[in-house]
């Protein structure tokens, strides 16, 4: 049979290269034969060995950048809880709140803001609620107003949206939001202001 290969020689050849074409000593065999070219394209080889590469990096990475207590609860850290719960609070809560303005408190539940953390305008205030001295929250101004209210189609359409240049009457920039509406009661007009 010489150089001739036979239908049955070239089944057997072709079950041995679908059966066994990524293994090491496949390769290394077909390497030192010269005959990858005639088995495998260059090409599908080179992508061959991207992919392992990639795939191999990869793992790799994995290994060392996930940390250890990942997967502990579901797609969590576990260590994260205790990180989190080592934290200083910066936020009171609303209660704190209620212990010095319990007047405000009143009048925002009975207002379109009722379900708004103090905090979500005024700012964290852990510390004005600890020393209320010497932490002041902040101030309100339009840029905390306009965080909810700046009219944007992602917003659910039962918030109340405005353009800014359309709903301004003044053009020249004067004119604030609390000028026309107070925070815990949006819907009333603030009351005049007595010249001093």
């Amino acid at each position: 049979m010489g150089g001739k290969k036979t239908i049955q020689g070239w089944a057997s050849e072709y079950q041995y290269v679908v059966s066994g074409w990524l293994t090491i000593g496949y390769f290394r065999s077909q390497l030192k034969n010269n005959s990858m070219r005639r088995v495998l394209p260059p090409q599908i080889f080179m992508l061959v060995l991207l992919t392992l590469a990639i795939v191999g990096s990869y793992r790799v990475a994995r290994h060392f950048l996930t940390p250890p207590s990942f997967g502990e609860y579901g797609w969590y850290r576990g260590a994260a809880l205790k990180e989190i719960a080592s934290r200083t609070p910066s936020y009171a809560g609303r209660k704190a709140c209620d212990e010095c303005h319990s007047d405000e408190i009143g009048k925002l539940a009975a207002a379109e803001h009722k379900n708004v953390s103090c905090e979500a305008c005024h700012g964290p205030s852990q510390a004005h609620s600890d020393d209320p001295d010497s932490h002041a929250p902040l101030k309100l101004a339009d840029n905390l107003c306009l965080r909810c209210h700046e009219a944007n189609a992602s917003r659910p359409a039962w918030l109340q949206q405005i353009v800014v240049a359309d709903h301004y009457q003044s053009k020249a920039g004067g004119q604030h939001c609390i000028d026309c509406h107070q925070p815990h009661q949006p819907n009333e007009a603030p009351e005049e202001k007595k010249p001093s």
